[in-house]
């Protein structure tokens, strides 16, 4: 009997896992993520965003953002910043410049957890196939849906990518983009 209760709880599992009723988080930068660790414990791991985490250090948003929360993240990876212009990363990086690196990180968060089909489908709802929503920098962001992509806009007309979608955290929700958003 014990065997039978082994074989039937085996097979619910595998059922399940094919079915994808059980959602793993991808990795990110080669780490896994999981899901009952916060935002910056994560974002610590992944190869791919040691320039954002130094940038939420020098900024002083560690505590923030390994708050309750919830947070959406829009997380640019390091060639996203290494896109930028030639010297922007070390400028806002200086400590005197910490409220503008304060203003640029801010711009990537959006209170709330926001899953990117959730996005998706208020852009796909919307009059002019955009939606339009606020990080809590006051920033306007907006959200476009181009085929299968998910693109997130800021208030200078610049896409990002979504490139990971949907990286469950304790605190919210991070989504990988491939370029900078940046505030007016």
């Amino acid at each position: 009997m014990k065997t039978l209760k082994t074989f039937a709880a085996a097979t619910a599992t595998a059922a399940l896992l094919a079915t994808g009723a059980i959602a793993a988080n991808p990795e990110v930068g080669g780490a896994p993520m999981f899901e009952n660790k916060n935002i910056v414990e994560n974002a610590v791991n992944s190869a791919d965003h040691t320039t954002l985490v130094a940038a939420v250090k020098a900024a002083g948003l560690v505590d923030t953002l390994a708050s309750e929360g919830p947070f959406t993240v829009f997380a640019p990876v390091n060639s996203a910043f290494d896109a930028l212009p030639a010297g922007t990363v070390e400028t806002l990086l200086k400590p005197e410049n910490k409220d503008m690196l304060t203003k640029v990180l801010t711009a990537h968060v959006v209170a709330g957890k926001w899953s990117a089909a959730d996005i998706a489908a208020k852009a796909r709802a919307s009059s002019d196939g955009f939606y339009h929503f606020n990080a809590v920098s006051g920033d306007a962001l907006s959200a476009q849906v181009k085929g299968r992509n998910v693109y997130i806009i800021d208030e200078s007309g610049n896409a990002s990518r979504v490139t990971i979608a949907d990286v469950n955290q304790s605190n919210g929700v991070i989504h990988v983009v491939n370029s900078v958003l940046v505030p007016k």
